[in-house]
């Protein structure tokens, strides 16, 4: 899944080629994904793009009046082309979503992998109009989001890190990938209490919060979005290397599965050497 790093790198590549462009046309393959009817899609055509921003997960493009919001989820991407494709898309024949052509001939396709379909698809008169979007907490690496910021976000709460870490309504923008990064980098248990974290504890948290995201958009910044996949799966030191060794002291990353995902951790440099049992309610080995 794309994190707030790989987002912005794609809203930083796509604002710089996009930005200005009129669309000249839109094919929609996958009813499922748009989410809602007014402003129609076929009314972007004709229409100049104003810009492309990012708030968390979400992809903005602002075109004449409108928002076209995406949100990837787990399994879908946006290819871009400088000749975009003009053959009419299948639906259900195709990984493609939707199609969206520009006054140049280059364009973009929004594609989703796999039988479980999650990619969202929103036309809408300003952002907040999309329901995820209103939910979003603050932008972790905001200037203004402070230290002390973060630790109200944590205080009283009696959830997992690695859950809170997660939660949009928290902290927009950090998924399962960049959470176990986040926690390696702090030497801290993905099964830690926010609310019992002592404030040292917090502090380290919060430094390796913004420096692992800060890095990763450092490193993924520039990229054409064919690269950003590949060059997240490199620069990942737990997260995906179940059973690999773990770059800073060489012990085996561990992994924890769950019905529906899984997180990845170093038992030396996040739980003193103990290993977390595999089972969704899980407790430190004795």
């Amino acid at each position: 899944m794309p994190e707030l790093p790989e987002v912005e790198a794609l809203v930083g590549y796509l604002d710089g080629r996009m930005r200005g462009l009129t669309v000249a046309r839109v094919q929609l393959a996958s009813y499922a994904a748009l989410k809602t009817v007014d402003p129609s899609l076929d009314s972007l055509v004709g229409e100049p793009v104003r810009g492309v921003s990012r708030h968390g997960k979400f992809i903005d493009i602002a075109i004449g009046d409108a928002h076209l919001v995406v949100h990837l989820a787990r399994a879908g991407w946006l290819r871009w082309s400088d000749a975009v494709s003009s053959a009419v898309i299948k639906p259900g024949r195709s990984p493609i979503a939707l199609r969206v052509a520009f006054s140049d001939e280059s364009g973009f396709d929004l594609t989703e992998a796999g039988s479980k379909k999650s990619l969202s698809i929103s036309v809408v008169r300003g952002p907040r109009d999309v329901p995820g979007v209103a939910r979003l907490g603050p932008n972790p690496l905001d200037p203004a989001f402070t230290r002390a910021d973060f630790g109200r976000a944590l205080a009283g709460r009696r959830t997992q890190i690695k859950g809170l870490l997660r939660d949009q309504s928290v902290f927009a923008g950090i998924g399962n990938a960049y959470s176990d990064e986040i926690l390696h980098a702090a030497h801290l248990s993905p099964f830690a209490i926010a609310a019992t974290l002592p404030e040292a504890t917090v502090d380290e948290l919060f430094a390796a919060l913004r420096s692992t995201l800060e890095r990763a958009i450092a490193e993924a910044s520039g990229r054409p979005p064919a690269e950003l996949k590949d060059a997240k799966r490199a620069r990942l030191a737990v997260h995906g290397r179940t059973g690999e060794a773990c770059p800073v002291c060489g012990d085996t990353v561990r992994e924890v599965r769950f019905a529906d995902s899984s997180l990845q951790y170093c038992p030396t440099c996040q739980t003193g050497g103990k290993v977390l049992a595999d089972r969704v309610l899980s407790r430190l080995l004795k």
